[in-house]
C-alpha cells in the first residue's frame, strides 16, 4: 500500500463527524476534583490506589511504556479490553453494517467472524494452504470486492501455530485495497520479528497484540493495537471514555516493568513446547504435530473427538479443532507446566492403549 493511501476514504462518514465524549480528567489530573460526580469519601475499604477517581481516559503512562517496549511512538498505541475491543472498534470505524465485507483466512481466530456477525458485516473466506497453513496471496486478492474493507491475518496463527511468511504478508499489505490487520497475540513465542516495526511504512497496517499470552496476564483483559496516528486517533475517538480501569492499567505496567521475568517465562515455555512435542510424537495414535511458534501445539491424532471427551472426563481440558478447515482429527493443546504436561501424556497413554 503506497503512502498515498488516504484513511479518510475508508472511515464511515458518521465516525468522521463524531464528537467524542470529553472528560475533564483529560485536562486536569490533579487539584480539587469536583467535576466528575465521584464519591468524595472514597472506597469502602483501605484504598491506596484512589479507586474512587476515574482512570486516565488516555492511559498515557501505559501507552508510553508499551511504545518503548515495541520501539514505536505513544501515538501509535491504543489499549483496549482485550484484542477483542480493537477488533470491534475497527468494524465500527471502517465497516458500514449491511453493506461492507471483510476477508478472513481459515482456519483462524473465531472472534473476527463473531464480531463481524454482531456488526452485520459479510464475511468472505479464503482457506489457507493445506498442510503449510500459509496464506494464498493471489486467491485473497482475487476475492476482494468493492465493499471489502478489512483483511484479518493471525500470525502466529491460531489454531495452527505457524507464522506467515514475511513476503506473503508484505505483498498483502502492499496490494490489499483496505485495512490489513496482523494479529500477533503469540508473537513473543516466535523467532520472527513483529510487524509493529512496519507501521510507520504502511498507513493501512494495524497490528494487534495482548498481555494475555507472553506476559501471563489473561485475567486483566488488556489488548494493544498499533497503527499510524490517524487510525489510533479514530480508535481513541470511538472507544468508551474510561475503557481501561485503574487495576488493569497498574497490573499491566507492573508486568511490563518485569520484562526479564517475562523473557525467562517465554524461554521456559518454548523449551517445554519442544519437550511436549517429543513426548507426543512417541504416541502411536499421534499422526502429525504441526510446527508451532506459539504456546500451543496442533496435533493430528486418531479418534480426536473421542480422546478430547475422555481427557475431559479426567479433568484435562484441551481444544477439539476437528471442525476447522484442514484440521481433521486435530486437538489444540496448550503448553502447560512440566507437571501438567506429564499428567496429559500419562492420560493420553491410558486412553489410546
Amino acid at each position: 500500500m503506497s503512502s498515498s493511501f488516504n484513511i479518510e476514504n475508508f472511515v464511515r462518514p458518521n465516525i468522521q463527524q463524531l464528537e467524542p465524549y470529553h472528560s475533564a480528567r483529560e485536562d486536569y489530573e490533579e487539584g480539587l476534583l469536583l467535576d466528575a460526580n465521584e464519591n468524595s469519601l472514597g472506597a469502602p475499604f483501605n484504598d491506596d490506589s484512589k479507586l474512587h477517581r476515574y482512570p486516565d481516559p488516555s492511559q498515557k503512562k501505559l501507552r508510553q511504556l508499551i511504545a518503548e517496549w515495541r520501539g514505536v511512538r505513544k501515538e501509535n498505541v491504543f489499549v483496549g479490553v482485550g484484542s477483542d475491543e480493537g477488533i470491534d472498534l475497527l468494524f465500527r470505524i471502517f465497516c458500514t453494517p449491511g453493506k461492507d465485507r471483510i476477508l478472513t483466512v481459515p482456519p483462524t481466530y473465531g472472534m473476527y467472524t463473531v464480531s463481524a456477525n454482531i456488526h452485520d458485516i459479510s464475511i468472505d473466506e479464503v482457506l489457507l494452504e493445506e498442510e503449510t497453513f500459509q496464506p494464498r496471496v493471489q486467491a485473497i486478492l482475487n476475492a476482494v470486492t468493492p465493499h471489502t474493507k478489512i483483511l484479518f491475518l493471525c500470525s502466529p496463527n491460531n489454531p495452527t501455530g505457524n507464522t506467515f511468511k514475511t513476503d506473503k504478508v508484505e505483498q498483502l499489505v502492499e496490494e490489499f485495497p483496505g485495512i490489513v490487520v496482523v494479529d500477533e497475540a503469540y508473537i513473543d513465542f516466535s523467532e520472527g520479528p513483529s510487524w509493529t516495526s512496519k507501521i510507520a511504512k504502511y498507513p493501512n497496517l494495524v497490528v494487534l497484540q495482548t498481555v494475555s499470552k507472553s506476559l501471563g496476564l489473561a485475567g486483566i483483559r488488556l489488548g494493544i493495537s498499533y497503527a499510524q496516528e490517524d487510525i489510533i486517533n479514530y480508535m481513541m475517538k470511538v472507544k468508551a471514555p474510561y475503557n481501561i480501569n485503574k487495576p488493569t492499567s497498574e497490573l499491566a505496567i507492573n508486568g511490563l516493568q518485569n520484562w526479564e521475568t517475562v523473557k525467562f517465562h517465554i524461554e521456559a515455555i518454548k523449551r517445554e513446547r519442544k519437550q511436549l512435542h517429543n513426548k507426543l510424537e512417541q504416541l502411536s495414535a499421534v499422526k502429525h504435530i504441526f510446527p508451532s511458534d506459539a504456546n500451543f501445539l496442533l496435533v493430528k491424532i486418531d479418534e480426536a473427538r473421542m480422546i478430547y471427551q475422555q481427557l475431559a472426563k479426567k479433568n484435562i481440558i484441551v481444544r477439539y479443532r476437528g471442525n476447522e478447515p484442514h484440521c481433521d482429527n486435530c486437538l489444540r493443546i496448550t503448553v502447560g507446566t512440566p507437571d501438567e504436561n506429564e499428567r496429559l501424556i500419562s492420560a493420553l497413554k491410558e486412553i489410546v492403549q
